[in-house]
């Protein structure tokens, strides 16, 4: 029997967007992202969070310039009626760096209540981008690596459901647990039908430290829910392996979490996982990442 290890790539995994497993479209109830612009912040990428906090600063600056331009020739060393000094004087202003050449006439009340209220501004959005910076620096995150595949193969003599994880970061994660959930299509005896989940047992739920690799395994005995399912009915249910990982990172001393989930085509019958454990001369134990994602055929 061929055991070349099968390679898969992320495009001939995932036919779809992961993302899109745990989105869902919602009718009859108002959600916009702006009515939770802190949520909104915390969650947007940061090439997105740049240009929104970049593109505010320079449309409010805008706003004062054209209030300073509004209010006649206020602001000395400045060409009258230019826009540029008047958007720059709003910098300095707003980044309260000092003024230079160009600073508000002590005449001019108008402007001197403009200053005023836009170091007031200035004050108040620096402290904001500040803290959703750090919001976002500070935020604990989990770099758990998911096996592209789930397979299911006989282990010591029973039918298994076999997946593995790897921590990527070079630290360890405390009192880890790992839950496993059946999500599959039925139908009652009403004729009602329903998205319904149920607890896959683990061999091991959790580990006091993890730091390398952790293989889950779930028993497919008569207990399970998997029981007597095959390929095609598990296509047919719309079955998806939802896995939610939790544990402490030692680093931050926070708790972190991941997620996952294998869809029916993902999860491949009667093959194993390579082995990516060996040792080195010096006795040192090798852990080959490259071959992570490989599958062989049971023997």
């Amino acid at each position: 029997m061929n055991k070349t290890p099968r390679q898969f790539s992320q495009s001939r995994i995932v036919s779809r967007d992961k993302r899109s497993r745990f989105d869902i479209a919602r009718k009859g109830i108002s959600h916009s992202h702006w009515r939770d612009p802190y949520h909104l912040l915390l969650t947007l990428d940061w090439s997105w969070f740049f240009v929104l906090i970049g593109g505010g600063y320079i449309l409010i600056n805008v706003v004062f310039a054209v209030l300073y331009l509004a209010g006649g020739d206020c602001i000395e060393n400045a060409r009258p009626g230019s826009f540029w000094d008047a958007f720059f004087f709003s910098v300095q202003t707003m980044a309260s760096i000092g003024y230079g050449a160009m600073y508000p006439r002590p005449d001019c009340t108008y402007t001197n209540i403009l200053v005023t209220i836009e170091s007031l501004t200035g004050l108040m959005g620096l402290t904001t981008a500040t803290g959703l910076m750090f919001a976002r620096f500070s935020r604990p995150t989990a770099r758990v690596l998911f096996s592209r595949v789930a397979v299911i193969t006989v282990h010591n003599g029973v039918p298994t459901l076999m997946f593995r994880m790897a921590n990527e970061r070079y630290n360890q994660i405390l009192e880890a647990q790992l839950t496993v959930s059946l999500l599959r299509n039925e139908i009652t005896a009403e004729g009602e039908f329903m998205r319904r989940f149920y607890d896959l047992k683990l061999v091991r739920s959790q580990t006091p430290i993890f730091t390398l690799t952790w293989t889950a395994m779930h028993p497919i005995d008569q207990s399970s829910s998997l029981f007597g399912m095959t390929p095609e009915s598990l296509a047919e249910a719309e079955v998806e392996i939802v896995v939610t990982f939790t544990g402490l990172d030692e680093t931050v001393s926070q708790t972190i979490h991941a997620r996952h989930s294998y869809i029916a085509e993902e999860i491949i019958w009667n093959q194993r996982f390579v082995d990516i454990l060996s040792r080195s001369r010096d006795g040192r134990r090798i852990i080959d990442y490259r071959r992570f994602h490989d599958v062989i055929p049971h023997p």
